[in-house]
């Protein structure tokens, strides 16, 4: 595959060129994929997200001012396409109900910072998408993206200490499942010897 440089593909995608669109496809599969499978429930919805947010960004790259980086850009419209599909009614309804069931839990766990480096890709991306939609949802924009709580409440239409609320959830959620996971491991590698 010849290379091309950023602009030139820019400038395919602009006039529709399916050769440098899936070029552009191929390079960043990977990267959005990991994206879109933060937001997901399963490996299937987020390459689902990951195409649809391609679509978009073919469709909008006119309006992409080649002013800052075009991968940001990228990443901005298929942040917005999970969050999309996250807004939708059947979602919504998901969200608000799991909220509503879950008890409050003032247990602290603590997990070292060397279990989640020893994590695979795989795991973690498992274990988030394991979180309820509105938990997952938060969790990503406010670690992943780097939103603060003030934009997240206004991007989801929620209050700040409902978006802290979440991402305290999402964290003790993981810790449980993280420290879950490295139990067995001891225990599996404890039989093995």
């Amino acid at each position: 595959m010849p290379a091309y440089s950023e602009q030139e593909i820019i400038a395919g995608c602009r006039k529709k060129d399916r050769a440098l669109q899936e070029h552009l496809y191929k390079i960043y599969y990977s990267m959005f994929l990991k994206v879109c499978a933060r937001y997901a429930k399963n490996m299937q919805d987020a390459e689902q997200l990951l195409n649809d947010g391609f679509l978009k960004v073919f469709t909008q790259i006119e309006y992409f001012k080649n002013a800052g980086s075009f991968a940001g850009w990228m990443q901005r419209i298929m942040v917005n396409t999970c969050l999309d599909y996250l807004r939708s009614t059947s979602l919504k309804e998901e969200m608000i109900m799991h909220v509503n069931s879950i008890p409050a839990e003032e247990s602290k766990i603590s997990v070292s910072n060397d279990a989640i480096e020893h994590m695979e890709f795989r795991e973690l991306v498992k274990s988030i998408q394991s979180l309820p939609a509105m938990t997952r949802t938060v969790f990503n924009l406010f670690v992943f993206e780097g939103y603060n709580h003030k934009e997240i409440s206004e991007q989801l239409s929620i209050s700040e200490g409902t978006s802290h609320w979440h991402v305290h959830q999402a964290r003790n959620m993981l810790q449980k499942k993280i420290a879950k996971s490295e139990q067995q491991k001891v225990t599996y590698e404890a039989k093995r010897i």
